[in-house]
Protein backbone atom coordinates (compact mmCIF):
# COMPACT_ATOMS: atom_id res chain seq x y z
CA UNK A 1 0.00 0.00 0.00
CA UNK A 2 1.32 3.44 -1.00
CA UNK A 3 0.84 5.64 2.41
CA UNK A 4 1.96 8.87 1.52
CA UNK A 5 -0.71 11.15 1.20
CA UNK A 6 -3.17 8.79 3.30
CA UNK A 7 -5.00 9.39 6.85
CA UNK A 8 -4.24 8.23 10.03
CA UNK A 9 -6.25 8.37 12.88
CA UNK A 10 -3.67 6.84 16.00
CA UNK A 11 -5.51 6.96 19.07
CA UNK A 12 -3.45 7.31 22.86
CA UNK A 13 -0.86 8.75 21.13
CA UNK A 14 0.92 11.06 23.25
CA UNK A 15 3.69 8.70 24.01
CA UNK A 16 4.75 5.15 24.08
CA UNK A 17 3.29 3.33 21.49
CA UNK A 18 1.13 5.37 19.99
CA UNK A 19 3.33 7.87 19.69
CA UNK A 20 6.14 6.05 17.67
CA UNK A 21 3.05 5.03 16.00
CA UNK A 22 2.03 8.32 14.69
CA UNK A 23 6.04 9.18 13.89
CA UNK A 24 6.55 6.26 12.32
CA UNK A 25 3.50 6.71 9.78
CA UNK A 26 4.19 10.59 9.17
CA UNK A 27 7.82 9.55 8.45
CA UNK A 28 6.22 8.22 5.15
CA UNK A 29 4.14 11.03 4.48
CA UNK A 30 0.97 9.83 6.06
CA UNK A 31 -1.17 12.43 7.31
CA UNK A 32 -1.52 11.81 11.39
CA UNK A 33 -4.36 13.04 13.59
CA UNK A 34 -3.19 12.09 17.14
CA UNK A 35 -5.27 11.60 20.35
CA UNK A 36 -4.30 12.03 23.72
CA UNK A 37 -5.83 13.03 27.44
CA UNK A 38 -4.02 12.94 30.31
CA UNK A 39 -0.39 12.66 30.69
CA UNK A 40 -0.34 16.70 30.09
CA UNK A 41 3.04 16.64 31.21
CA UNK A 42 4.28 14.75 28.04
CA UNK A 43 2.17 17.27 25.63
CA UNK A 44 5.28 19.54 25.10
CA UNK A 45 7.52 17.04 23.99
CA UNK A 46 4.75 15.26 21.51
CA UNK A 47 4.17 18.89 19.92
CA UNK A 48 7.67 19.29 18.87
CA UNK A 49 8.69 15.50 18.10
CA UNK A 50 5.64 15.95 15.40
CA UNK A 51 6.38 19.74 14.68
CA UNK A 52 8.55 18.93 12.09
CA UNK A 53 5.96 17.38 9.74
CA UNK A 54 4.40 21.15 9.22
CA UNK A 55 0.62 20.80 8.50
CA UNK A 56 0.61 16.85 8.31
CA UNK A 57 -0.35 16.47 11.82
CA UNK A 58 -3.02 17.31 13.80
CA UNK A 59 -3.19 17.04 17.80
CA UNK A 60 -6.23 16.45 19.67
CA UNK A 61 -7.14 16.65 23.28
CA UNK A 62 -10.55 14.38 23.98
CA UNK A 63 -11.71 11.82 26.23
CA UNK A 64 -13.07 9.06 24.41
CA UNK A 65 -15.08 7.86 27.09
CA UNK A 66 -17.68 10.18 26.72
CA UNK A 67 -18.79 8.60 23.01
CA UNK A 68 -20.79 11.44 21.57
CA UNK A 69 -17.19 13.35 21.54
CA UNK A 70 -16.08 10.80 18.86
CA UNK A 71 -18.42 12.16 16.02
CA UNK A 72 -17.02 15.63 16.23
CA UNK A 73 -13.44 13.57 16.74
CA UNK A 74 -13.58 11.90 12.97
CA UNK A 75 -15.66 15.06 11.72
CA UNK A 76 -12.54 17.46 12.29
CA UNK A 77 -10.21 14.53 10.91
CA UNK A 78 -11.73 14.20 7.81
CA UNK A 79 -12.66 17.57 7.31
CA UNK A 80 -8.56 18.82 8.01
CA UNK A 81 -7.36 15.83 5.57
CA UNK A 82 -10.16 14.79 2.88
CA UNK A 83 -10.86 11.36 4.70
CA UNK A 84 -9.96 8.63 6.83
CA UNK A 85 -7.72 5.54 5.54
CA UNK A 86 -6.06 3.79 8.96
CA UNK A 87 -7.28 3.74 12.21
CA UNK A 88 -4.91 2.44 15.10
CA UNK A 89 -7.33 1.86 18.22
CA UNK A 90 -4.39 2.16 21.06
CA UNK A 91 -6.40 3.05 23.65
CA UNK A 92 -6.72 1.12 27.09
CA UNK A 93 -6.34 1.29 30.16
CA UNK A 94 -4.10 -1.48 32.25
CA UNK A 95 -5.59 -2.39 35.40
CA UNK A 96 -2.41 -3.94 37.36
CA UNK A 97 -2.86 -5.59 40.21
CA UNK A 98 0.02 -4.91 42.30
CA UNK A 99 -0.85 -1.28 41.83
CA UNK A 100 -4.81 -1.33 42.21
CA UNK A 101 -5.13 -4.50 44.09
CA UNK A 102 -8.92 -6.27 43.88
CA UNK A 103 -10.80 -4.17 41.91
CA UNK A 104 -13.47 -2.15 42.76
CA UNK A 105 -16.87 -1.44 40.83
CA UNK A 106 -15.30 2.13 39.74
CA UNK A 107 -12.46 0.76 38.51
CA UNK A 108 -13.90 -1.87 36.66
CA UNK A 109 -16.22 0.31 34.95
CA UNK A 110 -13.54 2.39 33.79
CA UNK A 111 -11.42 -0.24 32.41
CA UNK A 112 -14.32 -1.78 30.48
CA UNK A 113 -15.17 2.09 28.71
CA UNK A 114 -11.42 2.56 28.52
CA UNK A 115 -10.07 -0.61 26.70
CA UNK A 116 -13.32 -1.97 25.01
CA UNK A 117 -16.33 0.50 24.94
CA UNK A 118 -14.39 2.90 23.31
CA UNK A 119 -12.78 1.48 20.49
CA UNK A 120 -15.64 -0.02 19.24
CA UNK A 121 -17.64 3.83 19.02
CA UNK A 122 -14.55 4.84 17.52
CA UNK A 123 -14.96 2.10 14.75
CA UNK A 124 -18.12 2.34 14.66
CA UNK A 125 -18.28 6.20 13.44
CA UNK A 126 -15.02 5.76 11.53
CA UNK A 127 -16.33 2.76 9.24
CA UNK A 128 -18.25 4.98 6.55
CA UNK A 129 -15.07 6.47 5.80
CA UNK A 130 -12.69 4.13 5.63
CA UNK A 131 -15.11 2.20 3.70
CA UNK A 132 -15.00 5.36 1.12
CA UNK A 133 -11.46 4.80 1.73
CA UNK A 134 -11.59 1.73 -0.55
CA UNK A 135 -8.17 0.22 1.05
CA UNK A 136 -9.15 1.08 5.00
CA UNK A 137 -7.07 -0.43 7.55
CA UNK A 138 -7.89 -0.69 11.32
CA UNK A 139 -5.90 -2.46 13.68
CA UNK A 140 -6.76 -3.10 17.04
CA UNK A 141 -4.28 -2.90 19.83
CA UNK A 142 -4.36 -5.55 22.09
CA UNK A 143 -3.08 -7.68 25.05
CA UNK A 144 -2.07 -11.34 25.72
CA UNK A 145 -4.13 -10.48 29.18
CA UNK A 146 -6.92 -11.68 27.19
CA UNK A 147 -5.57 -15.35 26.57
CA UNK A 148 -4.16 -15.25 30.33
CA UNK A 149 -6.03 -14.09 32.93
CA UNK A 150 -4.56 -13.55 35.83
CA UNK A 151 -2.33 -16.51 35.88
CA UNK A 152 1.52 -17.37 36.15
CA UNK A 153 4.60 -14.26 35.96
CA UNK A 154 1.88 -12.18 35.12
CA UNK A 155 -1.22 -12.60 37.44
CA UNK A 156 0.77 -9.37 38.92
CA UNK A 157 0.39 -7.35 36.02
CA UNK A 158 -2.92 -8.25 34.23
CA UNK A 159 -6.57 -7.90 36.31
CA UNK A 160 -9.68 -9.21 35.81
CA UNK A 161 -11.06 -6.52 33.65
CA UNK A 162 -8.74 -6.28 31.86
CA UNK A 163 -8.07 -10.15 30.72
CA UNK A 164 -12.24 -9.98 29.92
CA UNK A 165 -11.95 -6.52 28.28
CA UNK A 166 -9.01 -7.86 25.88
CA UNK A 167 -10.31 -11.38 25.28
CA UNK A 168 -13.50 -8.68 24.07
CA UNK A 169 -11.43 -6.72 22.01
CA UNK A 170 -10.68 -10.45 19.67
CA UNK A 171 -13.91 -11.15 19.07
CA UNK A 172 -14.63 -7.30 17.68
CA UNK A 173 -11.62 -7.91 15.61
CA UNK A 174 -13.38 -10.93 13.62
CA UNK A 175 -16.96 -8.97 13.86
CA UNK A 176 -15.43 -6.04 12.08
CA UNK A 177 -13.53 -7.72 9.40
CA UNK A 178 -16.94 -9.25 8.41
CA UNK A 179 -18.31 -5.83 8.56
CA UNK A 180 -15.71 -3.54 6.71
CA UNK A 181 -14.88 -6.45 4.00
CA UNK A 182 -13.94 -5.91 1.21
CA UNK A 183 -13.69 -1.97 1.58
CA UNK A 184 -11.82 -2.70 5.10
CA UNK A 185 -9.41 -4.53 5.92
CA UNK A 186 -9.19 -5.04 10.30
CA UNK A 187 -6.98 -6.94 12.22
CA UNK A 188 -5.30 -7.15 15.64
CA UNK A 189 -1.76 -6.85 17.31
CA UNK A 190 -2.69 -8.72 20.54
CA UNK A 191 0.73 -7.38 22.60
CA UNK A 192 2.87 -9.33 25.70
CA UNK A 193 5.01 -7.48 28.26
CA UNK A 194 6.24 -4.33 26.19
CA UNK A 195 8.20 -1.39 27.56
CA UNK A 196 5.87 1.32 28.05
CA UNK A 197 2.75 -1.34 28.04
CA UNK A 198 3.20 -3.02 31.54
CA UNK A 199 7.17 -3.22 31.36
CA UNK A 200 10.09 -1.78 32.49
CA UNK A 201 8.95 1.92 31.50
CA UNK A 202 5.72 1.75 33.31
CA UNK A 203 5.00 2.88 37.22
CA UNK A 204 3.65 -1.28 38.23
CA UNK A 205 7.12 -2.60 36.76
CA UNK A 206 9.02 -0.37 39.78
CA UNK A 207 6.27 -2.42 42.50
CA UNK A 208 7.86 -6.22 41.13
CA UNK A 209 10.21 -7.68 43.05
CA UNK A 210 13.21 -8.37 40.95
CA UNK A 211 12.52 -11.69 41.23
CA UNK A 212 8.95 -11.58 40.07
CA UNK A 213 10.22 -9.19 36.86
CA UNK A 214 12.35 -11.99 36.43
CA UNK A 215 10.40 -14.84 36.30
CA UNK A 216 8.16 -12.67 33.97
CA UNK A 217 11.33 -12.69 31.30
CA UNK A 218 12.45 -16.19 32.27
CA UNK A 219 8.83 -17.10 30.88
CA UNK A 220 9.49 -15.33 27.50
CA UNK A 221 10.98 -18.03 24.87
CA UNK A 222 12.62 -15.15 23.30
CA UNK A 223 14.18 -14.26 27.39
CA UNK A 224 12.99 -10.22 26.84
CA UNK A 225 10.23 -8.01 26.79
CA UNK A 226 8.97 -6.12 23.68
CA UNK A 227 10.53 -2.70 22.27
CA UNK A 228 8.19 0.30 20.82
CA UNK A 229 10.28 -0.62 17.52
CA UNK A 230 9.10 -4.54 17.26
CA UNK A 231 5.35 -2.90 17.47
CA UNK A 232 5.58 -0.62 15.21
CA UNK A 233 7.33 -2.44 12.51
CA UNK A 234 4.42 -5.00 13.12
CA UNK A 235 1.89 -1.85 12.50
CA UNK A 236 4.09 -0.93 9.29
CA UNK A 237 3.78 -5.02 8.00
CA UNK A 238 0.27 -5.08 8.07
CA UNK A 239 -0.26 -2.03 6.16
CA UNK A 240 2.08 -1.78 4.03
CA UNK A 241 2.97 -6.49 3.17
CA UNK A 242 -0.25 -8.00 3.66
CA UNK A 243 -2.85 -6.69 1.70
CA UNK A 244 -4.77 -10.34 2.12
CA UNK A 245 -4.86 -10.20 6.28
CA UNK A 246 -7.84 -9.33 7.45
CA UNK A 247 -9.71 -10.85 11.02
CA UNK A 248 -6.28 -12.06 12.08
CA UNK A 249 -4.56 -11.66 15.63
CA UNK A 250 -0.89 -11.20 15.67
CA UNK A 251 0.41 -12.43 19.34
CA UNK A 252 3.52 -10.04 19.23
CA UNK A 253 4.86 -11.21 22.81
CA UNK A 254 8.30 -13.04 22.58
CA UNK A 255 6.54 -16.38 22.83
CA UNK A 256 5.49 -15.32 26.14
CA UNK A 257 2.04 -17.49 26.02
CA UNK A 258 3.78 -20.56 25.42
CA UNK A 259 5.86 -20.84 28.36
CA UNK A 260 3.24 -22.29 30.83
CA UNK A 261 0.89 -20.24 33.53
CA UNK A 262 0.11 -20.56 37.53
CA UNK A 263 -2.10 -18.62 39.51
CA UNK A 264 -0.70 -15.90 42.55
CA UNK A 265 -3.07 -14.94 44.94
CA UNK A 266 -4.35 -11.41 44.61
CA UNK A 267 -2.18 -8.98 46.52
CA UNK A 268 -3.48 -6.23 48.61
CA UNK A 269 -2.26 -3.12 46.14
CA UNK A 270 -0.76 -0.10 47.04
CA UNK A 271 -3.51 2.50 46.33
Amino acid sequence: MELKGKTALVLGAIKGIGKEIGLALARKGVNVALTYYDWEESLDEMKQDFDQFGDSHMIVKINLLDTTEISGLVKKVVDRFGGLDILINNIERGGWPVVHGPYIEEQWDLEMATTLRAKRWVFDIALPYLKESGKGIVINVSSIAGILGRSGPVGLVFNDGYAAANRGISLLTETWARMGAPEVRVNEIMLGIVETRHGDKTRGWSLLADEQKQDIINHTLLGRMGKIEDVVKTVLFIIQDAPFMTGSVIRLDGGYVLGGEKMHPMPEGVV
